[in-house]
């Protein structure tokens, strides 16, 4: 582990030397430009993106004052207070990327939420005392407020004893599928762990019988159909409405295998309906395909991982191996330990013990974090990324414990286009190829994520490098993101492009498309 780590680090510091390389370049172009157009001396101030301006938007990006001043103005009768409220609601899911979480009533703190220990004597407690009335009239003053507004208002949970609170969660549908949030997590875990049941459970609706009927939709292949093992990198999504409902197919109570396989909702239909959308790459847990999980891994740039660890099993085999490779990858880790239906409460207690002691070891250095509530699963899904916390689910799938905690999780986690660091919109296009297909009557088509800047229809850009260390120039003919056709993409987004006048064979996996300049980059 040390070794790959050692590795990743080298890796990392030769592409962070080479993008900011690029990236002083960039700015140096666009400073002699503007110098040029506007015939001035001064040197113009290096460009910042909006969610820079408004702070991080990976963060829990929230603002204790301007969620009391709103409230206050919603208590007030006065009309002209209302219209002020409305327009900082407003405001306020313009910064947050249309998706905010408002809290009301007093907040316990994260410490004593954390650690199960949470009660009403409990220390910490902050922000303004709010009746159980006021709670009622503010809930119903956010609705009105936020659906002028144009978005839907949703309870995510609500305690009316002790100290009164509530959460809700104020949601913008997006304009377009360009613009729908996404969030990629990567699932990986020994084999039998559970990992494409939980996944056909969660994108599907139905629960499982015990015996994998839940799975049969994800697999591609008659093998693992028959074997029930999954070989290859399998890609699945799970779309929230604005309301933050998921969106699942009409069949969620049919128990026919056929039925369940067959009649799905498609990419395009979720696409267009969901105002987040979840993608599931449903990785190998067989030690033969270590190889193709660590491609999807590293190919896919998830946002998390998340880590399933049968209850009856614990955490064994390619289990250790899988979290080791997350580690050295710096994404963040969610366990979900399965099938604690079957399991004996003595054998599950000892799984618990064995997980948190290796997420609490040197090498992990993890503060495990027990989801055993909604309020918990609101509070952590903003958090957990960035102050090294690992919520861990307990979850079965054939009675449907622990699910809903989980889908409250990745409904409201960050979208990995927001990461602002990693992908940057100001920069040119980067795009890396890491899937490539030939189309009848298209041509041949690519898939991949968008590293940096935009791209859209009609485009120029140049395609390598090949075996050579050339570059070729293309044209992108059309776009589709989760197979619905959009005209644009920014940067963290995994879109596909059908390229003009290049043979299948002269693309591969791991080439890179990038802008058309005048001197062609060298492989």
């Amino acid at each position: 582990m040390t070794t790959l780590r050692t590795f990743q680090s080298e890796i990392e510091d030769i592409h962070n030397r080479e993008i900011s390389k690029q990236r002083a370049q960039v700015l140096l172009d666009k400073e002699k430009e503007q110098k040029y157009m506007k015939g001035k001396a001064k040197e113009d101030p290096a460009p910042t993106s909006p969610l820079q301006k408004h702070g991080n938007a990976n963060g829990p990006g929230r603002t204790e004052e301007a969620e009391d001043r709103i409230l206050t103005l919603l208590l007030c009768q006065n009309p002209g207070d209302y219209d002020l409220a409305r327009d900082q609601v407003a405001a306020l899911l313009t910064q947050n990327n249309g998706e905010y979480v408002l809290r009301m009533g007093q907040q316990p703190s994260h410490t004593e939420l954390f650690s199960s220990d949470l009660n009403d004597e409990s220390p910490g407690w902050s922000g303004t005392p709010r009746s159980i009335e006021d709670l009622d009239k503010l809930k119903l003053q956010i609705t009105n407020v936020v659906e002028e507004v144009g978005g839907k208002t949703s309870v995510l949970f609500e305690i009316r004893t002790g100290h009164p609170r509530t959460s809700l969660l104020l949601r913008l549908p997006p304009p377009n599928v360009s613009l729908t949030p996404e969030v990629r997590c990567a699932v990986v875990g020994n084999v039998d762990s559970g990992k494409s049941t939980t996944l056909g459970v969660l994108t599907r609706g139905a629960l499982d019988d015990g015996r994998g009927r839940a799975r049969v939709g994800l697999f591609r292949h008659k093998h693992e159909l028959e074997t029930g093992r999954t070989s290859s990198v399998g890609m699945e999504i799970l779309g929230f409405g604005p309301s933050g409902a998921p969106i699942l197919p009409n069949t969620a109570k049919s128990n026919d295998p056929d039925i369940i396989r067959r009649e799905k909702m498609g990419w395009e239909e979720i696409s267009l309906q969901a105002a987040k959308i979840v993608s599931f790459i449903d990785l190998a847990g067989h030690e033969r395909y270590l190889k193709t999980t660590l491609y999807g891994l590293t190919s896919g740039a998830p946002s998390c991982v998340i880590l399933m660890v049968g209850a009856n099993a614990g955490l064994i085999g390619m289990s250790k191996e899988h979290l080791a490779i997350a580690l050295a990858l710096s994404v963040p880790v969610v366990v979900c330990i399965t099938k604690i239906d079957m399991t004996p409460p003595n054998v599950l207690a000892e799984t618990v013990k064995q997980v948190v002691k290796i997420l609490k070891s040197p090498g992990c250095r993890k503060i495990p974090v027990f989801v055993n509530s909604v309020e918990t699963a609101v509070e952590i899904s903003t958090s957990f990324g960035t102050e090294k916390l690992c919520p861990i689910f307990q979850i079965s799938n054939v009675t449907g414990q622990g699910l809903d905690f989980v889908r409250t999780f990745l409904n409201l986690l960050p979208s990995s286009e927001g990461d602002t660091e990693k992908f940057a919109v100001d920069q040119p296009l980067e795009y890396s190829i890491t899937e490539v297909w030939s189309v009848p009557y298209v041509g041949t088509v690519v898939n991949g994520i968008i590293n940096a800047g935009s791209v859209k229809a009609g485009d120029a850009v140049l395609l390598g490098p090949d075996s050579n260390g050339n570059y070729q120039t293309t044209v992108i003919k059309s776009m589709q993101r989760k197979r619905a056709d959009v005209i644009r993409g920014e940067a963290g987004q995994c879109v596909s492009l059908a390229l003009k006048r290049i043979r299948r064979a002269a693309v591969r996996k791991g080439m890179v498309l990038v802008s058309k300049t005048d001197t062609p980059p060298r492989g």
